[in-house]
């Protein structure tokens, strides 16, 4: 039964590998209330990658919406 105990505590341990890197800090939010408990975690990095993946798309429609838009600023 100890062993058992022993192997459930060593699961349950974060684990320390001292080869990688630390991790990046994280952000996070709790919200604790009488009847709901939520923690909300943030990984920096995901907002680096959404900026990098969703950036280009979103200035070449801001482009495209700027020379809809000329001509009709000019007409008045």
């Amino acid at each position: 039964m100890n062993q058992r105990k022993d192997a459930y505590r060593a699961a349950m341990r974060p684990r320390q590998d001292t080869a990688a890197a630390s991790p990046p800090p994280r952000r996070v939010t709790a919200l604790d209330t009488r009847y709901l408990k939520v923690t909300v975690e943030l990984d920096p990095a995901f907002a680096r990658d959404l900026t990098s993946w969703a950036g280009p798309p979103l200035a070449a429609l801001a482009r495209v919406g700027e020379a809809v838009l000329r001509p009709l600023r000019q007409g008045r």
